[in-house]
């Protein structure tokens, strides 16, 4: 008896049938499909992380610096004479001096900077060498000595913010072409800063008060700080936390486990689902319509702040909440009533502690997306605010004005000085920490509270 090779086909025409030591035609056409499509999904993975990594370099290139400043120190004279007339040291006497009063002496101190520099430079007078320095460095000098007036009478060395011409160009931003054209700051100046920074009285360090420091005017870039807006965008979170955590849980509850299937829950569910891919500007237009012109609530507060991210954040923690809870299998809520319990003890007794680590990590996600959100906040006004001052209290940390992470780098973006650009960069880095910081809680969270069956 001799053995056949049912795979063999005549010569000349294709294999439609392999064997086990030879694949088919056809075998190998689907093998080289699956192969192609494998390489199209790492091409795809590839060419979103090349975005990704564009992305992730070109913030970090162009906020880094916002990190930094540049400061000039400056050894400058207090003479009693002028900044306390009668000698008594009284606090009322000392803050009569206004801004004004101290700006002669920084120009004092700034002629003898350049001058023992050795500084060969036409601008002599001491008024045009201030414009190397913050306009607001006389406040800054009169707040040191209304802190501390015994420094009156003495020459001390204050540490003085430059302008922001001055720190754009120790950054690289700003070059003698630029400023050819620039009514702020002229080349000569620039020589003066180079001969400054080689005797060490301007240099370039790490700035916390742009992390905690307010905002400022507009011609005072370098004076800028998103503290406030961090704080603003906490009080903001806090409300959103407080309301929309319960509700959207209670609702879920409901929906998933109480309501009955009939046409108005499907209704509901719908509506809900549609209310989560509404553009968030139309729950601007709506806070702007119920909280302020109907509830009369204070405009550009975070208490509105937080209740219209609220609405926005409702469908996004139900959508999670109500798949948390299908989540948990049939059998532990038959094994609860079997057991004697009541519907209302299986669910929260047994089927919302297995449901939480989902419900957690959806309300996270969903506080995260209204952390960087900026179109509801235009609409209430925390987009024209300037926040100068940090809140006195909880109740004015609710109530008063404020600002917004989101806001402020959207308000800095739009300003002319490239200073308030470098820095809206900055606010972005400082947004992405959060931002990513809640993710982590909420990857945490579902792994430490996890379980399996």
């Amino acid at each position: 008896m001799t053995d056949t090779n049912t795979s063999m086909a005549p010569a000349g025409e294709p294999k439609r049938f392999g064997s086990l030591l030879e694949q088919s035609d056809r075998t190998k056409r689907r093998n080289a499909k699956e192969k192609r499509f494998r390489l199209y999904g790492v091409a795809a993975i590839a060419v979103g992380l090349i975005f990704l990594t564009a992305l992730v370099v070109t913030i970090i290139l162009n906020g880094i610096p916002a990190f930094t400043q540049t400061h000039m120190t400056l050894q400058i004279e207090l003479p009693a004479d002028k900044l306390d007339k009668k000698g008594e040291r009284n606090l009322a006497d000392i803050k009569k001096v206004s801004t004004f009063g101290y700006n002669p002496l920084i120009d004092a101190a700034l002629v003898r900077a350049v001058t023992e520099a050795g500084v060969e430079t036409d601008i002599t007078k001491g008024k045009d060498l201030r414009d190397m320095l913050s306009s607001g460095a006389g406040a800054q000098l009169r707040n040191a000595v209304l802190e501390n007036p015994d420094l009156i009478g003495t020459t001390h060395a204050f540490t003085l913010l430059t302008s922001s011409r001055v720190d754009g160009y120790m950054k690289g931003r700003v070059t003698r072409v630029s400023l050819a054209r620039d009514k702020n700051l002229t080349p000569e100046h620039l020589n003066i800063v180079d001969g400054l920074v080689d005797t060490g009285a301007i240099r370039r360090s790490f700035s916390w008060n742009f992390i905690t420091g307010t905002d400022a005017s507009e011609s005072r870039p370098e004076q800028a700080g998103m503290g406030v807006a961090m704080l603003g965008s906490f009080f903001m979170m806090l409300v959103v936390l407080v309301l929309s955590l319960p509700i959207g849980v209670a609702a879920s509850i409901y929906l998933e486990e109480f309501a009955p299937q009939n046409t108005f829950t499907d209704f509901i569910e719908v509506n809900i689902s549609n209310l989560a891919a509404v553009p968030s500007i139309v729950f601007g237009i709506l806070g702007l319509a119920v909280f302020i012109q109907f509830a009369h609530l204070p405009q550009s507060a975070p208490i509105v702040g937080g209740l219209t991210l609220t609405l926005m954040t409702l469908p996004t923690i139900v959508i999670s909440t109500r798949a948390s809870l299908k989540s948990v299998p049939p059998s532990i809520r038959d094994a609860a009533l079997g057991v004697g319990a009541s519907k209302m003890q299986s669910v929260l007794h047994h089927v919302l502690p297995l449901a939480m680590p989902g419900i957690l990590t959806g309300t996270i996600i969903g506080l995260a997306q209204a952390l960087g959100e900026t179109a509801p906040l235009l609409l209430i006004g925390m987009v024209g605010y300037i926040a100068t001052n940090y809140p006195d209290g909880i109740a004015s940390g609710f109530l008063d004005p404020n600002s917004a992470m989101p806001a402020q780098i959207y308000e800095w973006a739009k300003r002319a000085d490239p200073a308030f650009y470098e820095r809206a960069w900055g606010g972005i880095i400082i947004l992405l920490v959060f931002l990513v910081t809640m993710n982590a809680i909420a990857v945490m969270l579902r792994r430490r509270f996890e379980r399996r069956w």
